[in-house]
């Protein structure tokens, strides 16, 4: 897809590899912010309001530069199993927790996207059905000593090891659970 290029507001190496396998130019900066939200935000709101977030910090930051008018892509993904929504894990025994809760059940893979320009801003929310085989405690200890999946929502990344041999079925769009769901994200850049 040729386009003038997006500022693609993540530090996500898989959300840079989709973007390159769709073609879509575009340059990455990336402005700390929490991933903190109000309580009583619905859970795809959840995912939104973390990447506007990151989309409004970028766009201040560009603020009076040559590269204020460009498009700005933000996105944020969370795993959400019984309404509980699991973040990123802290430690090698907090990511083991995660993946024992996941075994054996179906969550969701939310990733929350907004696109800011000039002109024009949208956001919507993608959601996938992930479900697990059931996990033995080998299985996951050798998936977090090996992968060490500790910059991922829900502690897993699907295109590893873990979703190869653990990944029962998936309802939805694949690329979402991997932190993007480009299609979408393509044809919104299309409006812009």
């Amino acid at each position: 897809m040729n386009s003038t290029a997006i500022i693609l507001a993540s530090q996500s190496p898989r959300r840079r590899q989709l973007l390159q396998w769709a073609e879509i130019s575009f340059d990455v900066i990336v402005k700390e912010t929490a991933e903190t939200y109000p309580a009583g935000l619905e859970v795809d709101e959840i995912a939104i309001h973390i990447a506007k977030n990151k989309a409004l910090a970028v766009k201040a930051f560009l603020a009076g530069s040559e590269n204020e008018n460009k498009t700005i892509l933000a996105a944020d993904t969370i795993v959400v199993l019984n309404d509980e929504v699991i973040g990123k894990p802290k430690d090698r025994e907090d990511a083991i927790a995660i993946l024992k809760k996941l075994s054996g059940q179906q969550h969701k893979v939310i990733t929350g996207v907004v696109i800011i320009s000039p002109e024009n801003e949208t956001d919507f929310a993608d959601i996938t059905m992930v479900a697990f085989h059931e996990l033995t405690d080998e299985q996951i200890a050798f998936y977090v000593d090996n992968y060490q999946p500790y910059d991922k929502a829900g502690a897993y990344a699907i295109q590893e090891w873990i979703g190869v041999v653990g990944i029962k079925s998936v309802a939805g769009d694949f690329y979402n659970v991997m932190g993007l769901p480009v299609s979408r994200v393509v044809q919104a850049l299309k409006n812009f």
